[in-house]
C-alpha cells in the first residue's frame, strides 16, 4: 500500500543549462499532485557533459486506506477519469545558488514526468529508467536525463480492486 520513488542520477545534454556558468549546484524535487513535495537532501555539483551526478535518494508515499484516504481517492480519480491531466509525478530539477551568493533564488531549470496511469495501463513499474528532462523555458527542448524508479503498480492495482468493489 505504498508508492516508492527513487531519484538515482542526472545527466545533462549540451544545452543552455550545461553552458550556463551561474548554474553550479542542482537538486531534484518531486511532487505528487497537491499532496506531497519532497526534495533530494543534497544539491550536487552540475555534471559536465557526458557525466552523471548520483543522488541515490529514495522515498515512500503511503497510500493505505486507514491513514491516507485522500491520496487513495486521488489515485482512484487517475484510474477512473482518463481525461484528467494530473496523473503524473512531476520531477523538477532546481538550481541551488552557490554558498557565497545566497541572495540568489533557487531556480527551476527543468521538468520530467512519470505517468501513474501509464504504469497501470502497461502493468509495469518504472525501474531505473532514464526519463527526459525538459527545459523550463522551452518545453520542447530536452536538457538531460533523470534516472528514476517509480514502484506504484501494486498500490494502483489495490486501488483499482477497491474501485470495482464500490
Amino acid at each position: 500500500e505504498k508508492i516508492r520513488i527513487e531519484i538515482i542520477s542526472l545527466g545533462l545534454t549540451k544545452s543552455r543549462i550545461a553552458s550556463d556558468e551561474t548554474i553550479q549546484q542542482l537538486f531534484v524535487e518531486w511532487r505528487l499532485y497537491n499532496f506531497l513535495a519532497e526534495e533530494t537532501p543534497l544539491s550536487l555539483p552540475k555534471p559536465t557533459s557526458g557525466q552523471r551526478i548520483h543522488y541515490n535518494y529514495s522515498n515512500v508515499i503511503h497510500v493505505d486506506k486507514a491513514n491516507n484516504r485522500a491520496r487513495r481517492e486521488y489515485l482512484k480519480s487517475i484510474l477512473l477519469k482518463p481525461h484528467l491531466r494530473t496523473d503524473s509525478l512531476r520531477f523538477t530539477v532546481v538550481s541551488d545558488p552557490p554558498e557565497d551568493e545566497q541572495d540568489l533564488e533557487c531556480e527551476d531549470i527543468g521538468f520530467a514526468y512519470v505517468s501513474l496511469r501509464e504504469i497501470f495501463q502497461k502493468q509495469r513499474d518504472i525501474i531505473e529508467q532514464d526519463i527526459d528532462v525538459f527545459d523550463s523555458q522551452d518545453d520542447s527542448a530536452v536538457i538531460g536525463k533523470l534516472k528514476v524508479t517509480v514502484e506504484a503498480l501494486h498500490a494502483l492495482r489495490s486501488v483499482y480492486e477497491e474501485c470495482k468493489d464500490d
